[in-house]
C-alpha cells in the first residue's frame, strides 16, 4: 500500500501496520489532519470542524479551567495533542488534561507525547458533531486501552456530555467527574444549553457563580 501516492479515505478506520500509519500522517497532504491508531487500524480525520464544534469546544475547556481554578485543583490542559504508544496505539483528542499529581509531568519542550515514557493524560475530551458513533465506539475502546482515567464525549447535536470513568481496561458512565471531584456533568450540560441562547461571557459568568457558590 503506497500511502504517499494514493489518497486514503478519511473519517473511517483503515487496516494498516504501524509503519503504514506513520508514513501516512507524515505525508504533507495530512498535515492538518487528526489521527488515531488502534489494534491494527488507523483513522484520519479531516472534516471541517466549524462553528458548532468550535464553540462547544471553547465552552468545555473554559468550564474545566474555571472549576479547577476555583477549587484549587492543579492541572495542565493540552489542545489537540498527539499521544503515541509506539507500534500499538496513537490518539489526538480534541482536548486532554494532566490533573493533580501528574499536572506537571510533561516537560514544556515535549512535542508528541510518548506514552512509553510518560503517563497517559488524566482526562480526554472528544467533541462529537459528525463523529459521535466513532467517539463512543472505537475511540472509547482506544482510550480504555490507553488507561485514560476519564473520557468525555461532547455530543453537539444532543447538547450533552457523556462521561465515562475508565478502570481495568473498561469504562462506566458517570454523572459526576471522578478526576475533578464535585463537578457535576449536568451542570456542564446546562452550560452547553445556555451557550445556544446567549454569548459566552454570560455563560462563563454563570459558571463562575455556580463554582464559587
Amino acid at each position: 500500500m503506497n500511502q504517499t501516492q494514493t489518497q486514503l479515505p478519511t473519517n473511517t478506520w483503515i487496516t494498516g501496520t504501524w509503519d503504514e500509519y506513520v508514513q501516512t500522517i507524515e505525508d504533507p497532504s495530512y498535515e492538518k489532519a487528526k489521527s488515531y491508531y488502534h489494534k491494527g487500524k488507523f483513522r484520519i480525520e479531516m472534516s471541517p470542524l466549524g462553528n458548532q464544534h468550535g464553540r462547544d469546544h471553547a465552552i468545555i475547556m473554559a468550564a474545566v479551567a474555571f472549576f479547577a481554578t476555583t477549587k484549587n485543583i492543579a492541572l495542565n490542559a493540552i489542545d489537540n495533542c498527539t499521544y503515541r504508544k509506539t507500534g500499538f496505539r496513537a490518539a489526538q483528542p480534541d482536548a486532554s488534561y494532566y490533573i493533580g499529581k501528574n499536572a506537571d509531568v510533561i516537560p514544556w519542550e515535549t512535542s508528541i507525547i510518548d506514552l512509553d515514557i510518560y503517563p497517559p493524560p488524566t482526562l480526554v475530551i472528544e467533541v462529537a458533531n459528525t463523529s459521535f458513533s466513532d467517539d463512543i465506539g472505537e475511540k472509547r475502546l482506544l482510550y480504555e486501552a490507553l488507561n485514560i482515567a476519564e473520557y468525555w464525549i461532547v455530543d453537539v447535536q444532543n447538547v450533552e456530555i457523556i462521561a465515562f470513568a475508565i478502570a481495568n481496561s473498561g469504562s462506566r458512565k458517570i454523572s459526576q467527574s471522578q478526576v475533578l471531584p464535585g463537578l457535576e456533568i449536568s451542570l456542564l450540560n446546562e452550560a452547553l444549553q445556555r451557550a445556544r441562547r446567549t454569548n459566552q461571557t454570560q455563560v462563563y459568568t454563570w459558571l463562575l457563580n455556580q463554582f464559587q457558590s
